[in-house]
C-alpha cells in the first residue's frame, strides 16, 4: 500500500496546479492587454500543440522506459516556463510561452496515468480510481483557492501558485513506484514495434472509437449548457449548482461506485452504460430546461465521463503491451480530444441553426457507441 500514498500526493499536486489556473488563466491574459480573439487564439492553437506533444513526449517515455523521468522533467519545464509569463508583455511573445507551456504541460497527465495503472495492476495493491478520483476532488478546491487567491494578491498569483505545485508534481513523480513492463511469454505475439501498430489491434480500435463519441459528445454541454439555461431563466447561482453537482457525481464514480461498476459489469458492459446514459442525459438536455430534469440528469456526467475513463483504463490495461503504456494513453487521449475539438466546432453551428435540439447530435453519437462495446466484452473482466 505503500505506492497509494504517492501516487495521491502526484494527483493531487498536478490537478490542484490545473485548477488553481484554469478559472483566471483568461482573464490573466487580459489583463497583459490581450483581445478578446487574440485569447480565442491562443487557446485554440495551444489545443493543438498539446496534441502533438503528448504522444511524442510519451512515445520517448516508452521508448526509453523512463516514465518518472519524463514526467518529472515535463512538470518541472512547465513550471518554469509559466513563471516567463510574468514578465512577459505583448502578444507574440504571450503566444510564444502559452504554446511552449502546453507542450510541456500536455505529457504529465498522460504518464502519471501509465505509472498509476502499472502499479496498481502490479498485485492489484489499489484502485486507480482512488487516485484519479484525488485529482478530480483537489481540482475542485484548486479553483476554490484560485478566487480567493486572486481577490487577495491579484491575477499574478496565480501563475506562482500553478509553478510552485507543478514544482511539487515533479518531486513526487520522482518518488512514485515505476514498475518495469512484464516480460512477454514466447506463447504470445510480439508487441507492436511502433505507436501506430497500435491501432492494428481491434479492441483497441473500438476503445478508441467508444471513447471518442461518448467524451466528444460532451462538447455542446461544456459550450452551451449555461448559454441555453440563461436564456430558459436559470439563475447564474443554480446553473452553478448544477455544474458541481456533474463534477461531485465524477468524484463520487471515481472513489466509490466506478471500481465496482467495473468488476461488476466488466468493462464493456461499462462502457455500454456510460453510452445508454449519455443518450439519456442529451435527450433530456435537448427536451427540457427545468431545473428538476436537469438536477436529475447531470449526476449521469458520473458515468459519461468518470465510469467510462475506468473502464477505458482497465482495457487499455488489458490490451495494450506494457513497453507501450504511455503511447497507449496518448492515443487514448489524443482521440478523445481531437473529436471534442471537432464537435465544439460543430456544436457552434448545430446550437446556432437548432438550439437547444443539437443536443439530439450528441445522443445519437452515445446511441452510435453503445453496439461497438458488444465486441470488447470477451477482451477483459
Amino acid at each position: 500500500m505503500s505506492a497509494l500514498p504517492r501516487f495521491v500526493g502526484l494527483f493531487a499536486l498536478m490537478y490542484a496546479a490545473f485548477g488553481v489556473s484554469s478559472p483566471f488563466l483568461p482573464a490573466f491574459f487580459a489583463s497583459r492587454g490581450l483581445a478578446p480573439e487574440q485569447i480565442g487564439l491562443l487557446f485554440a492553437t495551444g489545443t493543438a500543440v498539446r496534441l502533438a506533444s503528448g504522444p511524442l513526449c510519451s512515445r520517448l517515455a516508452d521508448r526509453t522506459q523512463a516514465l518518472r523521468v519524463v514526467l518529472a522533467a515535463c512538470a518541472a519545464l512547465a513550471a518554469a516556463i509559466a513563471l516567463s509569463l510574468l514578465p512577459g508583455t505583448g502578444f507574440p511573445a504571450l503566444l510564444t510561452i502559452s504554446w511552449l507551456h502546453a507542450a510541456a504541460l500536455a505529457p504529465i497527465t498522460i504518464l502519471a496515468d501509465a505509472l498509476a495503472l502499472r502499479a496498481a495492476g502490479a498485485g492489484r495493491t489499489f484502485e486507480y480510481g482512488w487516485v484519479r478520483g484525488t485529482g478530480s476532488a483537489v481540482f475542485i478546491v484548486g479553483t476554490l483557492v484560485s478566487g480567493q487567491a486572486v481577490g487577495a494578491w491579484g491575477l499574478p498569483s496565480i501563475i506562482v501558485l500553478h509553478a510552485a505545485l507543478l514544482l511539487g508534481a515533479a518531486g513526487a513523480a520522482l518518488r512514485v513506484p515505476e514498475h518495469q513492463p512484464s516480460v512477454v511469454h514466447v506463447a504470445q505475439p510480439a508487441p507492436p514495434a511502433r505507436a501506430m501498430d497500435l491501432l492494428r489491434i481491434p479492441p483497441f480500435r473500438r476503445l478508441m472509437l467508444v471513447s471518442a463519441l461518448v467524451l466528444g459528445s460532451h462538447a455542446m454541454h461544456d459550450a452551451f449548457a449555461v448559454i441555453r439555461w440563461s436564456a430558459a431563466g436559470v439563475t447564474p447561482a443554480m446553473a452553478s449548482a448544477l455544474w458541481s453537482e456533474s463534477v461531485a457525481a465524477e468524484v463520487v464514480i471515481f472513489f466509490v461506485i466506478g471500481p465496482r461498476l467495473v468488476e461488476r459489469l466488466g468493462p464493456a458492459g461499462v462502457l455500454a452504460l456510460a453510452a445508454g446514459a449519455g443518450t439519456l442525459r442529451w435527450v433530456v438536455m435537448a427536451s427540457t430546461a427545468e431545473v428538476v430534469a436537469l438536477a436529475l440528469v447531470q449526476p449521469l456526467h458520473g458515468l459519461t465521463f468518470a465510469a467510462l475513463h475506468l473502464a477505458c483504463m482497465r482495457l487499455i490495461a488489458a490490451i495494450v503491451p506494457s513497453q507501450l503504456a504511455a503511447t497507449a494513453q496518448a492515443m487514448y487521449a489524443l482521440g478523445a480530444t481531437a473529436t471534442t475539438a471537432l464537435l465544439t466546432l460543430a456544436s457552434g453551428r448545430l446550437y446556432g441553426s437548432f438550439g437547444a435540439r443539437g443536443f439530439l447530435v450528441m445522443a445519437l453519437l452515445c446511441a452510435a457507441a453503445a453496439p461497438l462495446t458488444w465486441r470488447l466484452r470477451s477482451v477483459a473482466r
